[in-house]
């Protein structure tokens, strides 16, 4: 008999997916029809950020709660501390079924080792897919680590394990960490490799404003990346049937999210690690109990506040160490009040901040430090100001400008009450012109 009395969790995790490759955003290729459904349908966070736009740091936010530079985890290839408590842990701790799915990027090398696996009892997993698979290679490794090969284009391989998981589950309050690696680049050729016939469809297509002004990689990329966000959405539209068809669907909760976003080169040399909202801006919806009926929220809501929702939404209480908040106040109409900014930390590229409110993007960098080697300073200076109202897409940076300043000085002490908020100290912050 299946237990009906607890909701089934699912994260549908994308890599480096743009919150405008949706039509619900203004893309108008269809790429995501299944994501808007579903997003329109259950509810929808209009204004999704990143608080760390970078692989490992972004994982170990979502399975912690806690910021990167709480956890140790502020750049890749930092694994997960032995005594961090994931999502894993708490789901199997209420005894849930717990599994996790594709890439995990929080180990010390492939395979993961069972102590370096975030307490989940189920295990199909690869630290790093895109140095274990090809795009029609996909290779995993088992709770024995033995390695295994699951057939077919790479998204399609992750999603019929996981269809798999939750035949085999049904039985049973589940939760289940699907982590794609698509729409990520593959790294030892530098290209997006969708799926046989896919890039062709979108060759000329719309460009977004920010890409199509500031060039980077964009013409060389884009198509490929679109035609692997094409194969996601039609993967994720094949999970919600397979719930549909296993009676699943109204005792499962799902969300759809991504890490980080993609900015082609644009913003310095690579893909990501930037401020700026190719990088930060994310999709995000969920569905199923609690969520259902269309509803929109237009809160800035941070990837920090989802380990909490989740938590929250299955009826397990959220630990006091986890520094985002649930939405389910939110989501149930119990709560109006809500911070009116995000904050990102950047690492890697730059040791960087930045808070984002409904107008403006602040954003400061440390001068003095390595992004690779420090994941904090005590001293910071402004190098972004952006009016989103009149520059959406960030292509006039008023740092600087002294029509601003009044602006700025409130900006500035956001922006180091919300740093100490997350556990950092009150830095010094010097103005552009100083």
């Amino acid at each position: 008999m299946k237990d009906r009395t607890r909701p089934n969790v699912i994260v549908f995790f994308t890599d480096q997916q743009r919150w405008d490759t949706s039509g619900l955003h203004g893309n108008p290729l269809q790429l995501t029809l299944n994501f808007d459904r579903f997003a329109q349908s259950g509810t929808y966070l209009h204004s999704m950020f990143s608080c760390q736009p970078v692989c490992g740091p972004a994982r170990s936010l979502l399975q912690t709660g806690l910021y990167p530079t709480t956890s140790g985890c502020y750049r890749n290839d930092i694994p997960l501390p032995a005594q961090a408590k994931t999502l894993g842990h708490y789901f199997r701790q209420a005894n849930y079924a717990t599994g996790y799915i594709g890439k995990w990027h929080l180990g010390s090398a492939d395979p993961v080792v069972v102590e370096e696996r975030g307490g989940y009892d189920y295990w199909l997993a690869a630290n790093i897919l895109e140095f274990t698979s090809r795009p029609y290679n996909t290779v995993v490794y088992n709770n024995e680590n033995e390695a295994v090969k699951l057939p077919g284009y790479r998204v399609d391989a992750i999603v019929d394990a996981s269809i798999r998981y939750i035949d085999d589950h049904q039985d049973e309050p589940f939760f289940l960490f699907i982590s794609q690696l698509e729409p990520h680049q593959q790294n030892q050729q530098d290209y997006f490799p969708a799926p046989d016939g896919y890039e062709e469809r979108y060759r000329g297509g719309w460009v977004p404003p920010d890409l199509a002004a500031l060039g980077g990689s964009t013409q060389q990329h884009l198509a490929g990346y679109y035609g692997q966000i094409k194969r996601v959405d039609e993967a994720f539209g094949r999970l919600l049937d397979a719930l549909k068809s296993l009676e699943l669907t109204d005792n499962t909760i799902v969300l759809f999210t991504s890490d980080h976003g993609c900015h082609f080169k644009t913003r310095n040399s690579e893909y990501k690690r930037s401020c700026h909202e190719s990088s930060t801006r994310l999709l995000a919806a969920f569905q199923g109990p609690g969520f259902r009926g269309g509803r929109r929220l237009e809160n800035l809501v941070s990837l920090i506040d989802i380990p909490p929702t989740l938590l929250d939404a299955a009826g397990i209480p959220v630990p006091e160490a986890m520094q985002g908040r649930s939405l389910m106040p939110l989501v149930r109409y119990e709560e109006e009040s809500w911070p009116e900014d995000v904050l990102i930390q950047i690492s890697e590229s730059q040791v960087g901040r930045a808070i984002r409110t409904r107008q403006w993007k602040y954003g400061v960098v440390a001068p003095d430090k390595h992004g690779w080697h420090d994941s904090s300073s005590d001293f910071y200076r402004e190098t972004y100001l952006y009016d989103l109202e009149a520059d959406p897409y960030e292509l006039c940076n008023l740092a600087g400008s002294k029509k601003y300043r009044g602006v700025v000085k409130d900006l500035k002490e956001r922006l180091i009450a919300r740093m100490v908020e997350a556990g950092e100290q009150a830095s010094a912050v010097a103005d552009a012109d100083d």
